[in-house]
């Protein structure tokens, strides 16, 4: 598993591998071929083959979505891609856009006459910009060499594009928040069911995957699935882009089939910075249960992360050593999930807001025993009684980091402060 494997990622380093030239010198767009000799249904049973699974979080098989599209309906069927990258410590999306967009619109295209879609749209955040230029000139640049529009290579088939700038709000990650944003309603979760399969965008069928699950679909068609289930685990199969941030010595994209080690992974970006240890780490962004030294070894795939208490999630690994106060870092994420929480259902809403009162007040000291129980109580009304996975994915944090580092908690009401040295930490801009 020390092996890398550059499938998304192979061409980063070409100063024009965002361009038509640059992706086509490399192969790009030959899947495309390939697929336009192949029955859309033949397309969908390869992937299901393939074993790839959604690379959003969620893990769920993306063949099997795109199976579950009525097969008739009066309202016409949509591809959205879920490009509203916005998870914490998450950023794997954005760079991959960037740097080979060409590769997102091949599966595009590709994806969407599997499904027999003639409109796609992909929703990006709003604060992107650079990314959303980026995404246009290669749309652009698909529609002159006739990879978009009518008659798709002379194959009969027609797809247009749209590329849909968001507003910024994180709650728009949520696939049904996302499509209430697209038809130009405020981003909320809907209630299910109807699953967007049934009716999603504009009451049509609509399959919604994430960026680099459809960037996957091109070389499932080029090379056939077996491929691609020869890499990763039984059950969690392909290829992934793990994300490290934080304090390791050379952070940044590592693509490696599912299954290796965080272990693994540090040896390959130098280890934790010089002088250090390891504390703790999410797997899959801040939005799972977090991980400490004793996970090192745990494959990072669906399953035995899942065994070991957390999800895999999004694979944006942070990590963070003993310099980092557990409650500060839990409390900065509590502050975002309630600025991010839409408010439409009570359990997230209330439940957030008195996460961010109350690891404030621990934080500095003022904390006591109840106000940990009182937080796993808060969490228990939380957990599994939302709209959406915001307010699940809000208690990860905090149940974990009090199962795991209580004594840390204990330590700031004891001690009546904060017992860390802000001028040793990076969190607080402090000594690199």
């Amino acid at each position: 598993m020390t092996t890398l494997t550059p499938v998304l990622t192979k061409n980063w380093d070409q100063a024009d591998s965002f361009t038509r030239a640059g992706y086509e010198r490399d192969g790009g767009y030959k899947a495309l071929r390939k697929a336009f000799r192949m029955e859309p249904d033949e397309i969908v049973q390869a992937v299901k083959d393939s074993g790839l699974r959604g690379r959003g979080g969620a893990g769920f098989p993306t063949g099997m979505k795109w199976g579950f599209l009525p097969p008739t309906s009066p309202n016409p069927r949509y591809l959205v891609v879920n490009a509203d990258e916005s998870e914490p410590g998450t950023c794997k999306d954005i760079p991959l856009m960037m740097a080979n967009p060409h590769v997102l619109i091949e599966g595009v295209v590709i994806s969407s006459y599997a499904i027999r879609s003639n409109v796609a749209f992909i929703y990006v955040r709003g604060e992107v910009l650079h990314v959303i230029r980026r995404l246009h000139q290669a749309v652009a640049e698909a529609y002159e060499a006739g990879y978009l529009g009518k008659d798709i290579l002379g194959s009969g088939y027609d797809l247009d594009v749209v590329v849909h700038s968001g507003a910024g709000a994180y709650i728009c990650g949520e696939e049904t928040a996302l499509l209430d944003s697209l038809e130009g309603f405020r981003g909320q979760p809907r209630l299910k069911p109807p699953f967007p399969a049934v009716a999603g965008l504009y009451s049509g069928p609509t399959v919604i995957n994430n960026v680099e699950s459809i960037a996957s679909v091109p070389s499932i068609v080029g090379n056939g699935p077996d491929w691609f289930a020869s890499m990763g685990t039984e059950k969690s199969q392909g290829f992934g882009i793990f994300s490290l941030s934080g304090h390791v010595t050379r952070p940044g994209q590592y693509e490696a089939p599912l299954g290796i080690t965080l272990r693994e992974l540090l040896d390959m970006a130098g280890g934790i910075r010089e002088g250090h240890r390891l504390k703790f780490w999410t797997p899959g962004g801040s939005s799972t249960p977090i991980f400490t030294d004793e996970h090192l070894d745990v494959p990072l795939d669906f399953e035995s992360v899942g065994a070991a208490g957390s999800m895999l999630g999004t694979r944006a690994l942070q990590i963070f050593d003993e310099t980092t106060c557990v409650v500060r870092a839990v409390l900065r994420w509590s502050e975002f999930y309630a600025h991010e929480s839409c408010g439409k259902c009570t359990p997230c809403r209330e439940g957030t807001y008195w996460y961010k009162l109350m690891l404030k007040r621990l934080e500095s000291g003022q904390g006591t025993d109840e106000d940990l129980e009182t937080l796993l109580d808060i969490s228990d009304n939380i957990l599994g009684r939302s709209f959406c996975a915001l307010g699940d994915g809000a208690t990860s944090p905090v149940v974990s980091s009090i199962k795991l580092f209580r004594d840390e908690y204990v330590r700031h009401f004891e001690q009546g402060a904060c017992p860390f040295d802000p001028a040793k930490s990076t969190l607080w801009g402090g000594a690199k």
